[in-house]
């Protein structure tokens, strides 16, 4: 899938939806729930996320893929895990701050 700043896409096994925030460096196969995710305006009939990907996404959190490049945002929390392939996605960390000594 060639994905671009601002695309929204949608999970067809749960309520997840993200934005890109951050493009990858190539094709990628961006999935939730162990199925692709689609276009958020593309119709999908529901089926339930696959157990080894249903560990839910977070509203909110920023997921990033390091070796590909790719950051997304969760805009809709849902049942199903992003991942690329099989390779889990996880939520970024927040950078701790400078101290202010």
């Amino acid at each position: 899938m060639n994905l671009e700043v601002g695309a929204r896409l949608r999970s067809q096994t749960c309520t997840t939806e993200v934005i890109v925030v951050r493009p990858p460096t190539g094709d990628v196969d961006l999935r939730c729930g162990g199925l692709p995710m689609v276009p958020l305006d593309e119709p999908t009939d529901a089926r339930p996320p696959e157990p080894a990907h249903s560990g839910g996404t977070l509203l909110g959190k920023r997921y990033a893929d390091e070796d590909s490049g790719l950051e997304l945002l969760c805009t809709k929390a849902g049942q199903g895990s992003l991942s690329l392939t099989d390779r889990p996605l996880e939520p970024k960390q927040a950078k701790p701050l400078p101290s202010s000594d």
